[in-house]
């Protein structure tokens, strides 16, 4: 088990909440990713969005994953943590100039545009520092993810990407962009994905478009497909790891590339969210008039997916080996939305009892808020 009783004497006054990273774990969930990805000569950008901490960086780049940025900061923290900063795709609708002016300094390997007044403002950003810089074109491809709708980025009406309308004049603008080079286009569709058919139509729609820039005379050297890859948040026991071999066969099944193309990928999720747990004490069990409430010290500023998504965990109190008790799980944060799962089995509760709450390594600490003036959950390792 990632957690379990022999954890709590270990965990003698630490103050809880707190992040629980089983670090083997990761060791695990990276190697077999990078083994399926070598094996068919795919490149690994893991998405730092996910979960920055660095202890887990560290051990991800040090695998040789390259980095998916969203922000300045993200490319900085990137680099301290030991990237390559060759390796940095750097995406996200709103770069500020500063930003820009971060991945030109250290060369990274593609900004991914998503419109072309950022593609002007790139250009100019590059003269000024006499430099080059390498794009991709974020193509919005309206493929349904199947998914949550906040999670879900390639649908013609979110805010994501470059519409197949544009295309004419994003390659008549590139005409007078003297300071970019076009290398890849890039297709990232949404988070959380589990139905595995929604990356065949990625591909398809991904070859399609492909075809369109080769065709036009855009011998692209790259194809980034993003990320997306979902876990297994009802029993992650069982699944630790996520079904990498499947996945990737998909796109080597599908996938049409040019000689000399290189695939690339944009994990982020499938990589950490298993390896974390969110660790945290019961307060007070208290009666309802139809209902029992475990009053946990960890609220929606340290995990505010169930709030923000109505995402489900499965939650687990590692102290007790009683019998089950129907109990709604809830922080302590001035919030209804403050509540973790409802009518959830549990055996019976007491206050000072450890409660684990599962498959949190990805957008959990990342996502962590002061709201209410509460502390940032510390992390904790394993090793």
């Amino acid at each position: 088990m990632t957690v379990n009783k022999s954890n709590i004497e270990k965990w003698a006054g630490i103050p809880t909440p707190f992040y629980y990273y089983n670090l083997e774990l990761l060791k695990q969930t990276v190697e077999t990713a990078a083994l399926e990805a070598n094996k068919r000569g795919y490149v690994l950008h893991y998405a730092t969005k996910a979960n920055a901490n660095p202890v887990l960086l560290k051990q991800i780049f040090a695998a040789g994953f390259g980095a998916d940025c969203v922000s300045g900061n993200e490319i900085l923290r990137s680099v301290q943590c030991g990237v390559n900063p060759k390796l940095i795709t750097f995406a996200g609708v709103g770069k500020t100039d500063s930003e820009i002016n971060t991945g030109l300094d250290f060369g990274i390997f593609s900004f991914n545009c998503e419109s072309i007044p950022e593609m002007e403002n790139i250009d100019t950003l590059a003269k000024a520092k006499n430099k080059i810089a390498d794009i991709s074109i974020r193509i919005n491809p309206d493929v349904d993810a199947k998914t949550h709708k906040y999670i879900s980025t390639g649908k013609k009406e979110n805010k994501f990407g470059i519409s197949a309308w544009d295309f004419e004049k994003v390659i008549d603008k590139l005409k007078s962009l003297n300071n970019l080079r076009l290398v890849s286009l890039h297709f990232h569709v949404g988070s959380q994905i589990t139905d595995l058919s929604v990356f065949t139509e990625l591909c398809s729609r991904a070859n399609h478009f492909n075809q369109w820039f080769y065709e036009r005379g855009f011998h692209l050297e790259h194809l980034n497909v993003g990320g997306g890859l979902g876990i297994d948040y009802q029993d992650p026991e069982s699944n630790p790891v996520p079904d990498f071999a499947s996945y990737f066969s998909v796109f080597e099944q599908n996938i049409q590339l040019y000689p000399n193309q290189k695939l690339h990928f944009e994990p982020g999720r499938s990589i950490v969210a298993q390896c974390g747990t969110l660790i945290s004490r019961v307060l007070y069990v208290k009666e309802g008039k139809d209902r029992k409430f475990v009053i946990v010290d960890a609220g929606m500023s340290d995990l505010i997916r169930p709030a923000l998504y109505g995402a489900h965990h499965r939650i687990e109190n590692i102290s007790s080996d009683k019998s089950s008790v129907i109990y709604d799980v809830v922080g302590p944060i001035c919030e209804s939305s403050d509540c973790f799962d409802k009518d959830i089995s549990l055996p019976e509760t007491r206050r000072g009892d450890f409660i684990a709450i599962r498959s949190a390594g990805a957008y959990g600490e990342v996502m962590a808020s002061q709201y209410n003036l509460r502390s940032i959950p510390q992390s904790v390792y394993s090793e």
